[in-house]
């Protein structure tokens, strides 16, 4: 089977599983050499080649997709979609596998070159937010569905983004775009070697915009650098610095009789919201060439951040305004061995390691604020400690092209504390975290029946620990991680030349959620079902015309809860159903037309699911001219029949909506200098 990427192609795939016949019957020089471009834990295993369903872009097809924000590549993988808020500086959520609290809480985890980049405590267990990330920096991003890598444990339960940076190359690149509501982004890029064994990469990207509504303007700058070195013993020395600065104004949400006669406004009232945050870290590995199929790796970093956010809700008929800061910093280390052996005659991909992290976080909480100004005590002044210990093992094999299996395991343990570091008048205690640990396993097969038509199947554990300030309680000292079971199996077909196809049926349950039995007690005791299919589709028909086609079904609905009443329910923040049509037509030589139509069907605001939210579309169109290799101009129009639609919607009271982006154009060049 071959597959032709044309310069055209269009990306949003998930069928990789094809792919991956075709990749692991590379030839043995190609192999070799691929083990030099290992740089951090896991990359030898093939997510291709891999029992689980996966989608994967590269450095080219996300410039190609002309992406401000790295988030906004998840709009072309089948099953996951992107409920914006709205609101600059605060991450949106993602939904993945039907849960609704990807980014904005811990359903989803994100790893960048190895590390994790949730936060433990920052705003909602598992926070992360993606701008810290600059997309013309990004070699790789890896879209893993439900809890099946075993490099990665704890905010991992329904999905993971693995995101590694460009760490090799010759390359100068610049892109400047600017548009409606005063929309400014440059991003450049940067890849040389120093001398015969040195090499530098950095990044940076500076973006701002006036908004959409009133009080919405944002503006935010990051930088990244990398500086490599490898010696004649087979060391590899690396150094390298990340720092992020936003600050930005929010107009909050709109009370639905707002929205429906004023859905770009602001509510009077309103105060002066916003968010700032400073984001650094600095990490040092030392990896070495274990003769000439293996490498161990080894990583140190430290991060510190400082978040503040500033949000009006109505309470009542009054509006008030609260403050969350969270002050970050995290230590972690790991080492892995990445190894390709022959077990029994059987060729072995294999991951294996440790790590620790220690993550403290200093939470302030203030309500009634006057403009920002703290007018009231802290409800919460407090500062957490979560420490883990984890080890992990995960390979792949090829017995027999039948049976390809994907095996994985890891144990994470965690300790921690929490202290009070003033006056407040909460009432959550504030202790010793219950030690907890857990140990998952992933297991999976793949089989290539012929080059045309792979099968998978795959069961995977995840897990996650009790939720805020549950597990920092003496109270909650019986309480267990909760358990996320996966089921899955899948295919991918290509049926004729130039048509590829992948689809896939998943169950995913959870076990343990907990639940306040009495006051002061807690139980292991609630259950979610999550259920749905997934579909992919990529054809070239004619050389110089792509379609891609992404589709979901989910069904998440409450299977064992504290309240009977909501036994039976809806998952709220889960829409039904969501796909993405894009079609891409070179119409003259450099000359190239993308449409893309984007849906989001309906779904629970609320438990109760009393209110829901209205399915919308989205048509985006674009126009690019590649005069040589070295630039290329585009011109995008979104939303181009100007629909007003709320892509998030909360029960605050009553209904409140974040409203979407009208009609804006962006115009945009790329050099290669």
């Amino acid at each position: 089977m071959k597959y032709r990427r044309t310069s055209h192609y269009c990306v949003a795939l998930t069928l990789v599983a094809v792919h991956g016949s075709v990749y692991a019957q590379g030839s043995e020089e190609e192999r070799d050499s691929a083990i030099e471009e290992i740089v951090v834990k896991g990359e030898l295993l093939d997510a291709a080649a891999s029992a689980f369903s996966t989608a994967s872009f590269d450095t080219d097809s996300i410039r190609k997709l002309e992406v401000p924000q790295l988030q906004d590549m998840l709009d072309y993988v089948s099953g996951l979609s992107i409920r914006r808020f709205g609101l600059a500086g605060v991450a949106d959520a993602i939904t993945i596998r039907g849960f609704g609290g990807g980014g904005h809480g811990g359903d989803l985890g994100v790893v960048l070159d190895g590390v994790p980049l949730n936060e433990a405590m920052s705003h909602a267990d598992g926070y992360v937010d993606l701008n810290v990330i600059v997309p013309l920096e990004v070699r790789n991003l890896t879209v893993f569905k439900g809890p099946v890598s075993a490099l990665y444990g704890n905010f991992n339960r329904a999905g993971l983004l693995k995101i590694d940076t460009r760490a090799s190359g010759s390359y100068r690149q610049l892109d400047v775009s600017a548009g409606s509501d005063g929309i400014f982004d440059v991003q450049g890029a940067l890849g040389t070697a120093v001398g015969e064994n040195q090499q530098i990469n950095a990044a940076i990207q500076h973006a701002q915009g006036d908004g959409f509504r009133p009080q919405s303007e944002n503006d935010r700058l990051t930088l990244a650098g990398t500086w490599r070195a490898s010696f004649e013993t087979g060391t590899e020395l690396a150094l390298s610095g990340r720092w992020h600065t936003a600050e930005s104004d929010n107009a909050s949400y709109l009370p639905e009789e707002l929205y429906l006669t004023d859905p770009y406004g602001i509510d009077p009232g309103v105060q002066n919201d916003g968010a700032e945050k400073d984001f650094g870290t600095l990490r040092i590995d030392l990896n070495q060439n274990i003769g000439e199929d293996s490498r161990l790796l080894t990583f140190a970093y430290r991060t510190v951040q400082d978040f503040s956010r500033w949000f009006s809700r109505p309470r009542g008929d009054q509006w008030a305004q609260r403050e969350e800061t969270y002050d970050r910093d995290v230590i972690g280390v790991g080492s892995s061995l990445n190894t390709r052996t022959t077990l029994a005659g059987v060729a072995v991909n294999l991951v294996a390691g440790v790590e620790a992290f220690r993550e403290t976080t200093h939470f302030e909480f203030y309500d009634n604020l006057d403009n920002r100004v703290r007018v009231e005590p802290a409800i919460n002044d407090r500062e957490t400690e979560l420490s883990s210990a984890s080890g992990f093992l995960e390979l792949q094999a090829e017995v027999h092209p039948l049976f390809q299996p994907s095996l994985g395991l890891r144990y994470d343990r965690f300790s921690g504390e929490c202290e009070l570091q003033g006056p407040e008048t909460g009432t959550e205690p504030c202790e010793e975290l219950n030690d907890l640990d857990n140990l998952a396993p992933k297991l999976g097969f793949r089989s290539a029946i012929t080059d045309e038509l792979v099968l998978r199947a795959s069961f995977s554990e995840g897990f996650s620990l009790p939720n805020g300030w549950v597990k920092y309680q003496s109270q909650a000292a019986n309480l267990d991680p909760v358990t996320y079971r996966q089921y899955e199996i899948g295919l991918a077909w290509q049926p004729l030349p130039g048509l590829l196809l992948d689809i896939a049926a998943f169950q995913l349950d959870s076990d343990g959620e907990v639940r306040t039995a009495a006051p002061a007690e807690f139980e292991n005791f609630g259950e979610t079902e999550r259920r749905g299919i997934e579909a992919s589709m990529d054809w070239t028909p004619i050389d110089t015309l792509t379609i891609c086609l992404v589709y979901n079904q989910t069904d998440a609905e409450v299977v064992r809860n504290d309240n009977p009443a909501l036994v039976g329910n809806d998952v709220s923040g889960v829409a039904d159903s969501s796909g993405t049509v894009r079609a891409v037509w070179s119409f003259l030589p450099g000359w190239q037309i993308d449409t893309d139509w984007r849906f989001v069907g309906e779904f629970p605001l609320n438990g109760a699911n009393t209110f829901y939210s209205e399915r919308y579309d989205l048509l985006n169109l674009g126009l690019a001219y590649s005069g040589s290799e070295s630039w290329r101009a585009y011109l995008q129009v979104n939303n181009v029949t100007d629909e007003v639609f709320a892509p998030s919607q909360f029960v605050i009271g009553g209904p409140v909506y974040g409203t979407g982006a009208p009609r804006q154009f962006r115009v945009g060049v790329q050099f290669n200098l």
